[in-house]
């Protein structure tokens, strides 16, 4: 792994969204949904031995046309002790591994989670199969 690779930086405007995120030039060919899903199978819940995306955390992985991705997930529990700082750890990530402009993670608790949405292998990596 090359740790010399710095994502580029957009330029932002004075709005928050992921849309309105806007790279001043972007010219490096996207990832897939394939490739940014394999990123996410990386990273691991702080609190649960299992990849953050087979836990069934990430609902909606959106992939900008401007290099940004745009990731919709949440935690197993609002309460959660790093609800304030993985979404940072998680856009840094990507940011590193897929060489993207930006990555926006955003938290939403709707609809709540729940262990139906694991993946088979999250459940049996966990004795619940």
């Amino acid at each position: 792994m090359d740790t010399n690779k710095q994502p580029m930086t957009p330029t932002t405007s004075d709005a928050s969204t992921p849309d309105q995120v806007v790279a001043s030039t972007w010219d490096k060919p996207l990832p897939n949904e394939d490739i940014v899903v394999g990123v996410l199978r990386t990273i691991y819940d702080p609190e649960i031995p299992v990849n953050i995306y087979d836990l069934g955390l990430i609902y909606e992985v959106n992939i900008r046309p401007n290099g940004v991705i745009h990731i919709l997930m949440t935690l197993t529990a609002p309460n959660c002790p790093v609800a304030g700082t993985f979404p940072k750890t998680i856009e840094d990530r990507l940011c590193y591994e897929l060489e993207i402009a930006d990555a926006v993670v955003e938290l939403t608790f709707d609809p709540p989670y729940e262990m139906s949405m694991m993946s088979e292998a999250a459940k049996l990596e966990l004795g619940f199969l």
